[in-house]
């Protein structure tokens, strides 16, 4: 099995382009399945997110993409309208050695209006969330007739928002001489029934299924339901991680602690479906930024969701499922990286906990509450996200706004933090000690010769 990318029959450029950005050897899933996707194969591939498996899916692509055919060669399918963002700037990243490659993102709760004028202009790869790729191929605006690779990602996800009869509907427009690439993290019955129902003679692959634990501290407490609030801010007293993920399982439950740690004075956002995607794109992108300290969530954000430096996971709420419960604990610890996972286990629970051991193959890690020790203070996070009004539309890149900011505006590089450029917006994370700067700087800035607004 290759483990360098110099050993797969990729152009000499694409490889240019992958040590350049940072992709030194391959990863056990891009090794077991790349060779097989480069061999036009159907597969079945099983991984844990941060595998990557978009690397090995988007070098497939890439490597079989006709440029000067400005159609639609790749169609990637997400459940959620972050990944595929995500899914999205991670292929640009990696198309960077092909000139003039279009790449769109499609999805719903953005107007059609505009989509539709993206693509009359033409594309070479869509990502997109089921429901709206499907209304642009009934109203004509997507055609599948030059498809090439379909790719189904997150498949457990997709399942479990009931997206089945939409990937069917979808499939059926596309070529049956395609290939088509299946990525779950687990593999329920209905993922076998959708890969009969989509595939031919698919090759299965694993690696990488489980989140190990060798870096992730696991430990559970015991509370009263009563006393959970109270047992919640003591953890993030206690440890004061630099950024976590609180999960829960309901809406109104994430709503609730939100309220309660907001109230404590932390620096908090919720996550969950009753925020519009103008809403949850800036939640998020505020977490990822460092400019929130706290992210409580529904599982919306468990999977797919690629949050790096995650310090700590707590279980609001436990799970009921155990590969739900390692995917929310997989959030942290990652790279290499140590990680902390705290879960409340009400005393009606154990049954739970039971499940989790059987799944795990080990029990779990009881800690006290009581020897705990809440320390003083509140984390204030390191960044400060500010709102351009201006994104991919108006011609704008990373590029861009990293060289006014670092010349005209005169911060540091170090003080200029991450950049996320959406059609008609962008976000950039300003470290707080540079952010009296950056003020002197918005009323007078200008970009590409433009003026444009920073809030």
């Amino acid at each position: 099995m290759p483990k360098n990318f110099s050993n797969l029959p990729l152009a000499a450029a694409c490889l240019s382009n992958l040590n350049a950005i940072g992709y030194d050897a391959m990863t056990p899933i891009q090794a077991k399945s790349l060779p097989e996707i480069l061999k036009d194969k159907d597969l079945i591939v099983q991984a844990k997110t941060g595998s990557g498996k978009t690397a090995a899916f988007g070098l497939g692509i890439l490597a079989k993409l006709a440029p000067k055919a400005c159609r639609v060669q790749a169609l990637v399918l997400c459940p959620t309208h972050e990944l595929a963002e995500q899914v999205g700037a991670e292929l640009r990243r990696l198309a960077r050695f092909l000139p003039n490659i279009k790449i769109l993102t499609l999805c719903g709760g953005a107007p059609m209006q505009g989509q539709f004028s993206s693509l009359e202009h033409g594309a070479h790869i869509v990502v997109g969330t089921p429901g709206r790729i499907q209304k642009h191929v009934r109203k004509g605006s997507l055609p599948l007739d030059a498809l090439r690779t379909l790719v189904l990602d997150e498949g457990d996800r997709l399942l479990d928002m009931g997206f089945y009869d939409t990937i069917l509907d979808i499939a059926t427009a596309a070529p049956k001489n395609r290939q088509t690439l299946l990525f779950s993290a687990t593999f329920p019955d209905r993922i076998t029934e959708m890969s009969q129902a989509v595939q031919k003679q698919a090759v299965r692959i694993a690696a990488d299924t489980e989140h190990g634990d060798l870096s992730i501290r696991q430990l559970f407490y015991r509370v009263a339901k009563p006393a959970r609030n109270a047992a919640l801010y003591t953890l993030l007293a206690h440890h004061q991680p630099e950024s976590t993920v609180i999960f829960c399982n309901t809406k109104q439950s994430c709503k609730d602690v939100t309220d309660y740690l907001r109230h404590k004075g932390f620096s908090v956002a919720g996550l969950h479906g009753d925020l519009d995607q103008a809403q949850r794109t800036l939640v998020f992108t505020q977490f990822a930024n460092r400019s929130t300290s706290i992210l409580v969530a529904t599982d919306v954000a468990s999977r797919g969701l690629d949050i790096a430096d995650l310090a700590a996971v707590i279980n609001y709420e436990l799970s009921p499922d155990p590969e739900i419960h390692i995917h929310r604990v997989g959030r942290t610890g990652r790279a290499g990286k140590a990680g902390l996972a705290l879960s409340l286990c009400l005393e009606t629970q154990d049954f739970l906990i039971q499940r989790f051991e059987e799944y795990q193959k080990h029990p779990v890690q009881w800690e006290e509450l009581t020897a705990l020790t809440p320390r003083p203070g509140k984390l204030t996070p390191p960044m400060v996200t500010f709102t351009l009004n201006g994104g991919k539309k108006d011609k704008i890149r990373p590029g861009d706004i990293l060289g006014v900011l670092t010349g005209d505006a005169g911060l540091a590089g170090s003080q200029v933090g991450k950049i996320h450029i959406f059609d008609f917006c962008s976000y950039v994370a300003i470290a707080r000690d540079a952010v009296a700067a950056f003020n002197k700087w918005r009323p007078r800035g200008m970009l590409k010769g433009r003026t444009f607004t920073a809030v």
